[in-house]
């Protein structure tokens, strides 16, 4: 069926899953080629800021910083697509390599894929939240919390925690342990803590090579930068005015992908570095798309660049809401909220 034949409705959003199965196809030596230059070029900028660092060069170190976090996250999207099978052609490339990428991000492969797919496979699912998700309260919740829970909520959501000390104890401190799978077997508990081994040698010996304190001065702001962009990067792709949200006996898997993920509109650089992931419908719709196929579904379907689409300016606008209102259909602020619990008070 051809692009033009397919209209992008609600009800349509099955058949266009059927669609894009013909983008599926991983090209090897692309994928190769996209994982190789993404390596030499942090390792490269990663060595750069050592060197800038022993000539007490700190305004060039300062500089090295944004591009070696975007590098890192690149990595992240490629240990991303591997769990998801979709940028090698075979399971066996795909977790061997996602596995030695998980070292690099600080990330279990086995535990994050795990994860991530049960957050596939519930997002928009109001009746199954709480597994890979960023927390979310219906405006009925949220009424029925009593005061330190909703303190704690509030807490959660602001933003100097979510983007703050959130990314940070998310990656460097949760990720260290599978909490939340204490029942999936051993074999996810080995997975967990041999990669957190590998990580300790790895970090041993940079340390080593270029001296304690250069390393931490090094890894550390990198990864505490990527892990914020990441988590800023989930935050917007779900958490944004027209999110589509529902309960489970009304829940529609292919509905909820392709109105429950946000088009993330960003400039040719930041999609380069993020990996296209901020084509975050289409990727929903479709995870076994490599990310650097997803502008060819855009090319192919114009018409998905205008669901979900969110600007950077936009996407600024999403960090106040923290409340689905089911009545509304929509997620607001807490500010919406009291505001209408005081309009609805008898006088």
């Amino acid at each position: 069926m051809a692009a033009a034949d397919i209209e992008i409705t609600r009800v349509d959003a099955d058949g266009l899953r059927r669609s894009l199965r013909a983008f599926q196809t991983p090209d090897t030596l692309r994928s190769a080629f996209e994982f190789g230059l993404t390596v030499v070029l942090f390792a490269a900028t990663w060595a750069a800021m050592a060197i800038a660092l022993s000539y007490e060069l700190g305004w060039l170190y300062a500089l090295l910083i944004p591009p070696a976090a975007g590098l890192l996250l690149r990595l992240f999207m490629v240990q991303h697509d591997c769990g998801h099978g979709s940028f090698f052609a075979t399971r066996k490339a795909n977790d061997w390599v996602g596995r030695v990428v998980g070292v690099l991000t600080m990330t279990d492969y086995e535990h994050w894929r795990r994860s991530h797919a049960i957050h596939h496979a519930t997002s928009g699912n109001l009746d199954r939240r709480g597994v890979g998700d960023i927390d979310t309260l219906t405006v009925d919740e949220y009424r029925a919390l009593p005061g330190l829970k909703r303190l704690a909520y509030r807490l959660y959501r602001n933003p100097l925690v979510m983007f703050g000390i959130g990314p940070s104890y998310v990656f460097l401190l949760q990720g260290r342990l599978p909490v939340g799978f204490m029942r999936s077997g051993r074999a996810l508990w080995v997975s967990t803590m041999t990669t957190n081994a590998a990580i300790l040698v790895l970090a041993a010996l940079l340390a080593w090579a270029v001296g304690p304190a250069t390393f931490f001065m090094i890894q550390l702001p990198i990864v505490v930068l990527a892990a914020t962009i990441g988590v800023w990067l989930f935050f917007v792709q779900h958490q944004f005015d027209r999110t589509h949200w529902s309960k489970n006996d009304e829940w529609n898997a292919s509905e909820a992908a392709l109105y429950g993920s946000s088009y993330y509109h960003m400039p040719a650089p930041l999609s380069w570095l993020t990996a296209n992931i901020g084509i975050h419908h289409v990727h929903h719709l479709s995870s076994r798309i490599p990310f650097y196929r997803l502008p060819e579904v855009l090319r192919e379907f114009p018409e998905l660049r205008d669901i979900g689409r969110l600007t950077l300016w936009e996407s600024l606008k999403c960090v106040p809401l923290t409340l689905w209102d089911e009545t509304s259909q929509r997620l607001i602020s807490f500010r919406e909220f009291y505001a209408s619990s005081r309009a609805a008070r008898p006088a």
